[in-house]
Parts: structure tokens; C-alpha cells; sequence
């Protein structure tokens, strides 16, 4: 049965809107883009002029002038959008537009000992005051990026063992005090998805993501959807039993897991032993700093030593899940870079029968509040183009 004239006007609108993204067209490059008619590509522009999703932003060129020569782009201001990276003793914040252009960001420590009440208030005036320093005078959606579980069914941050009590509380908080849609997902699986978008999985529709940072992670993407699991709890391989350690990892802690041969307190030893020290440059981890002196100073055995642990958790998700590539992210995975990807690599390779492919990531550290954002920034675009919006 054919669409109602209303149904194919709001698939029309919601096309050209898609179309726009990418950045301003003219009429005519939309009835070529939309294979619409001119008077159907006159009457959808008319229409999102009119409800104030689009406007005027130039003209395409200096000989022709008229209709058809004016470049029509999405009103970008339309709705502000704020991406938060939560990290154990740290918030940082970035405020853009509704496509993603950036109006402020802003970064703030937390120390271990402060108090939840006051970690939250700082970490929530924190992106009121971003928010401010940018123009945004209000907030459409906000995506939050934390360690930890987040529930399929409900959307909370769940209890992790070794997480301050603040990171539980300030979801709670920035939805009681912001008039915003709040979105909060597990920092990997974020990773991932901006990993996917600009990163290095952008060719890729299957692929795992292991992130090093402070702590272990991974990110399971299959033929382009993130699986979460049935608690959420996929890809939580720092509690993964592997060899070399001194026990087994529990249901409350991941010592004697993954975590305690990849985790960054560990590295840190494990470049003690090596006779490894560097100074980190600026707010880098301190163990991503030791990586990165390593790879740039070609200190084999300090990095062949970090293969052969990091190539126990990719051969193992290559094993079940035969992803085809991984990739190594979070601080370390980035400070590494192709000298620690091809190690473990390699010894994947040696490891198992199905073919997989190391890579380093291209984002590193930037790949958290790079997802949040895109997370915000789809979910505000869905809603703002929605018919009727």
C-alpha cells in the first residue's frame, strides 16, 4: 500500500535532513541527492524553513545566482549537546552544537579523598558552567561515559567493585538539575563507537576493542551492533582468568584476572622491572607514559614482555568470537602504537588458527568523550528531526 502524502513528506523531510548532516546543500543538489522532483524538493525546503531546521548559510557559486543557488544548511543551534568523560579521579566535559561543532570544554580533577556529596556538586557545576562558557543556555542532551556496568533494562550505572560511590550518585544529580536528556554508557563500549565512526575500526563492521588505561575493558561489535550482554557485562575481561598471575579473580574483584597483568599498576611494575622511568607529560597516566618511552625508544624487551600479556585476552575473544580485528585502545593502547600492535599481533598469530588482525588505536585517550558525543549528538538529531518536533 503507498505511503499517505503526510507519511511521504516526513520520509522526504527526514532524508534530505540525513542528507544535510554532511554539511549544506542547494535545492538542486538535493532533488539529485533525493531523486525528488523540483516542486517536491521546493516544498520540502519551504517546510524545514518554516519549522526552523534549516536556513540560508551562502550561496554555491559566484555566476548563478536565484533558488537554486542558495545553500541550505541545518540550524545548528537548533539544540546543545554536552559529552562527560568520567574517570576515577577526574571529569572532563565538552559543550558543541547540534552537528558537533565545539563551543567549550573543560576538564577537572577529583581527588580520591573528597567526599560524594561534594564530588558530585563539582563534577555537576562543572558542566553548568561549560555549558554557560559556550552559550548553551540549555542543555538537550547530555552523553556520559564511566567505567563500571551500565543495566540493559534501565540504563543506571551499576555498582562496581573499586569505583567511588560519586560516580553512582551523579547521573541521579545531572538529571535532577539539568532540563536534559541524560545518556550514560560504559566507557569501552563508547570507546568503540567512536573508534568505529573516525577511529581506526572505521572499515570495519565486526571487531573487539581491548581498552588499557588505569583499567581493563573490552568492546564487542558485531556486524555493526554493540552487544552488551544480558547484565551488561560483556567484554568485562579484567576479571578473565589468565596464566601468570598469583590467583583466580572473584565476583567482587579482578585481582588475579586480566586486570593484574594489563591493568596500569601493573605495567607500572612490570617497566619497574625493565628499569623503565618516564616523566608523563601533562594529565597522561603514568603507566601510558612508560609505554610511550618504550615504543619510542624501541625498548624490546619491556614491550615484548607487555605483548605476551596483553595477546592472552586477544587470543582469547579471537578464539570465541573470531572478531577479524582488534583493537588496542585506552592510553596504553594509544602510547604503544603500531610497535606494541604488532607484537601482539604476532603472537595472536601463533596463538590461533583464525586470522585477526592487531591495530592500534587512532584515538587513544579522546575516544570516551568522542562517543559520548556522538551518542548525544544521534539521539538529540533523532529526536529534533522527528516528524512534528
Amino acid at each position: 500500500m503507498p505511503a499517505s502524502p503526510s507519511t511521504a513528506r516526513a520520509i522526504n523531510d527526514r532524508l534530505a535532513l540525513r542528507l544535510l548532516r554532511a554539511g549544506p546543500l542547494t535545492a538542486g543538489q538535493l532533488k539529485q541527492l533525493t531523486g525528488l522532483s523540483r516542486p517536491s524538493v521546493a516544498d520540502l525546503v519551504e517546510r524545514l524553513q518554516g519549522s526552523g531546521l534549516i536556513t540560508v548559510v551562502g550561496e554555491a557559486g559566484e555566476r548563478r545566482r536565484g533558488p537554486n543557488a542558495r545553500l541550505y544548511g541545518i540550524v545548528a543551534d537548533r539544540a546543545h549537546l554536552a559529552a562527560l568523560d568520567v574517570r576515577t579521579e577526574s571529569v572532563s566535559v565538552v559543550v558543541t552544537d547540534l552537528l558537533g561543532a565545539q563551543l567549550a570544554e573543560a576538564s577537572l580533577p577529583i581527588g580520591g579523598g573528597t567526599r560524594t556529596g561534594a564530588a558530585v556538586e563539582r563534577a555537576v557545576a562543572l558542566v553548568e558552567r561549560t555549558a554557560r562558557a559556550g552559550g548553551a543556555g540549555r542543555l538537550h542532551t547530555v552523553g556520559v561515559g564511566a567505567p563500571g556496568l551500565v543495566d540493559p533494562a534501565t540504563g543506571d550505572l551499576r555498582d562496581s567493585a573499586g569505583l567511588p560511590a560519586w560516580h553512582r550518585r551523579l547521573v541521579a544529580a545531572l538529571t535532577e538539575r539539568l532540563p536534559a536528556r541524560i545518556l550514560v554508557e560504559n566507557e569501552t563500549n563508547l570507546a568503540a563507537r567512536a573508534e568505529q565512526r573516525d577511529g581506526a575500526a572505521h572499515d570495519r563492521d565486526t571487531f573487539v576493542l581491548l581498552w588499557l588505561g588505569a583499567g581493563t575493558g573490552a568492546a564487542v561489535v558485531l556486524d555493526g551492533v554493540l552487544r552488551r550482554g544480558a547484565s551488561g557485562g560483556t567484554g568485562e575481561i579484567g576479571f578473565l582468568p589468565v596464566p601468570g598471575t598469583s590467583g583466580l579473580p572473584s565476583a567482587t574483584a579482578c585481582d588475579g584476572g586480566f586486570h593484574s597483568l594489563a591493568g596500569s599498576t601493573a605495567v607500572e611494575e612490570l617497566a619497574a622491572d625493565h628499569g623503565l622511568k618516564a616523566e608523563p607529560e601533562g594529565h597522561e597516566l603514568p603507566a601510558a607514559a612508560l609505554v610511550r618511552l618504550a615504543a619510542e625508544s624501541g625498548h624490546a624487551p619491556f614491550l615484548d614482555a607487555l605483548a605476551d600479556r596483553v595477546a592472552l585476552a586477544a587470543a582469547s575473544v579471537a578464539a570465541v568470537l573470531d572478531p577479524g580485528c582488534v583493537i588496542l585502545g585506552g592510553e596504553m593502547g594509544r602510547a604503544g602504537g603500531e610497535a606494541l600492535a604488532h607484537r601482539v599481533g604476532a603472537r595472536v598469530a601463533a596463538m590461533s588458527p583464525l586470522r585477526t588482525e592487531v591495530r592500534a588505536t587512532t584515538l587513544g585517550g579522546t575516544a570516551v568523550l568522542r562517543g559520548a558525543l556522538l551518542t548525544a549528538q544521534d539521539a538529540a538529531q533523532e529526536e529534533v528531526f522527528a516528524p512534528g518536533a
